[in-house]
């Protein structure tokens, strides 16, 4: 049999050509996957900055890149990239659809984690390609990035045709293609948010209590715990839990809200105990399904939960 070998052949056949880039918003994200297609082989044409910040990021990311209004920069690119906060998202696209910048044969991508292809439905009216194309990943906006999107999940949403083209420029970016259909990019973003965005309050608000009672380093205690934690989770799930409402402590639990409470100075509405009996109740629900909670110490632990004087 002659001819190119049949992985090579599907290589071929599925890797993008080669694109002129434009990136309208060089923040942290949008400066970052400029590069990695830079890298890919891609041309990066023209980008947009507003803030000063976002200009020496475009200056150290991409270098030698014309800055450009965005009408420019999207008549300039044949794959533009619109990187821009999700609630702007969607007046960006209609302004740049309404103008006759968006065209047939241009492929049109957005990083965000909560919208799909629908927010790109002006484009694609105007005959282009609409990809969501959105990094797990939380960015610094500096060349380490590049080296985390080595692996890194993508979750992509595109037209069933297109497919192919939008995992190709995710495996072409280092990164690892996960399809998420339309339907459900809201709870997928909400889920992202949950493991990402939270842990970051919880970390926080974890080394700011312990700041408080005198630890001098909360981050050199934090660290060892919660990266064996993390790990057991994403090994275990559920089966990783472990603390007083795992084991049904409620006498524990019951000081920690007295203790929450005095440091907050009241119980009644304070976001920190509302956290904590949230976060608690919710531990509580996973423990008992995972039958790590027996039943029979579930029942005094949720009547501190559940304790009026908890909620109020």
């Amino acid at each position: 049999m002659s001819g190119a070998p049949l992985s090579e052949a599907h290589d071929v056949r599925e890797r993008p050509g080669r694109f002129a880039v434009g990136v309208i918003g060089t923040g942290r994200v949008g400066s970052v996957l400029g590069a990695a297609l830079s890298r890919a082989g891609h041309r990066v044409v023209a980008a947009s900055a507003v803030s000063d910040r976002s200009r020496r990021r475009a200056a150290e990311l991409l270098p030698g890149t014309p800055l450009l209004p965005p009408p420019e920069v999207a008549a300039a690119a044949e794959l533009l990239v619109l990187a821009v906060p999700d609630d702007v998202l969607p007046e960006l696209i209609g302004g740049l659809a309404e103008t006759g910048l968006l065209r047939a044969g241009q492929t049109v991508v957005h990083p965000s984690g909560r919208h799909g292809i629908g927010v790109l439905e002006p484009a694609r009216t105007a005959g282009a390609l609409p990809l969501a194309l959105h990094p797990v990943m939380t960015f610094t906006g500096t060349d380490v990035d590049l080296a985390r999107l080595t692996g890194c999940s993508f979750g992509v949403t595109a037209p069933e045709a297109f497919r192919p083209m939008a995992e190709a420029l995710v495996v072409e970016m280092g990164g690892e293609p996960e399809w998420i259909a339309e339907a459900d990019r809201a709870l997928y973003h909400a889920a992202l948010a949950f493991g990402a965005n939270y842990l970051t309050t919880l970390v926080a608000q974890s080394a700011d209590l312990l700041a408080r009672i005198g630890v001098g380093a909360p981050g050199r205690m934090l660290g060892p715990l919660l990266g064996a934690t993390l790990d057991n989770t994403l090994r275990s799930g559920d089966a990783a839990l472990t603390g007083p409402v795992a084991r049904g402590d409620a006498g524990t639990v019951a000081a920690h809200l007295e203790e929450l409470a005095r440091v907050s100075g009241s119980r009644a509405g304070d976001p920190l105990v509302n956290a904590y009996l949230a976060l608690a109740r919710l531990t509580a629900d996973r423990a008992l399904e995972a039958g790590l909670l027996a039943p029979e110490r579930a029942g005094e632990l949720l009547k501190v939960l559940n304790d009026d004087r908890a909620q109020s």
